[in-house]
């Protein structure tokens, strides 16, 4: 788990970031660069005050899923599924985090064989300020510019017509992402695919300032621990 955990979180950073601008010229309209197309969609992304996200990441080691609705500050649920059946739930609010592993992720991946019931219940525990940690998510999402963008072809993604930006970036040589950029209303970033050659990441995005209903778990769903309240 700790090889899938590492190449996926260095992978999603990236992807998640935005996009591109090193040797990329100016434009307006039609004649905008791949470098101003990026930095106009992450601009938007920025603006959001909530966002779906969903990513898929294929590795030689399997599959790892994950569905994040986020306020892309400080509220947000999401779910992430590995190989094997395992799952994780987390729920933050603020500084409060609900987290709900099921029965799979703890005999696997937590090593803890004698779980042999389903595990019903969240642990309320606060938020760890040093970082991510175990596995958890964090809320916010940088949509920040990095390597070098050029033009693609174009695409539809979920109906939308949308422009391909491929880039490359020095400190990943054998990996390529592509950014597909909304090219009808709002430039909106639709989905970013990056490829190298032991991996596949596919990320999403998609109800876009939609209103969100995040809430904490019922009180009856809720262990506590010594770390936390209840």
């Amino acid at each position: 788990m700790r090889a899938i955990a590492t190449v996926t979180t260095t992978a999603l950073a990236c992807l998640l970031a935005g996009a591109a601008l090193a040797g990329c010229s100016g434009g307006s309209g039609e004649d905008k660069s791949a470098g101003d197309l990026l930095d106009e969609a992450n601009a938007t992304m920025r603006k959001l005050d909530s966002v779906t996200v969903d990513i898929t990441n294929r590795t030689t080691s399997g599959t790892v899923t994950s569905h994040l609705v986020t306020d892309l500050d400080s509220r947000c649920r999401s779910k992430t599924e590995m190989p094997g059946g395992g799952a994780l739930e987390q729920i933050r609010l603020g500084e409060t985090d609900y987290v709900r592993p099921n029965r799979a992720y703890l005999q696997k991946w937590k090593k803890r064989p004698g779980v042999t019931g389903e595990q019903k219940l969240w642990v309320k525990t606060p938020v760890d300020p040093a970082g991510s940690g175990d596995g958890l998510t964090s809320c916010e999402r940088p949509f920040d510019s990095f390597g070098t963008a050029k033009k693609g072809g174009s695409a539809r993604v979920g109906g939308t017509r949308a422009v391909e930006l491929i880039v490359t970036d020095e400190a990943d040589k054998e990996g390529t992402y592509t950014f597909y950029v909304a090219d009808e209303g709002k430039p909106y970033l639709l989905k970013t695919v990056y490829k190298s050659g032991a991996q596949q990441t596919t990320t999403s995005f998609s109800a876009f300032g939609e209103p969100l209903d995040i809430r904490a778990p019922k009180a009856g769903e809720v262990l506590s621990t010594p770390g936390g309240s209840r």
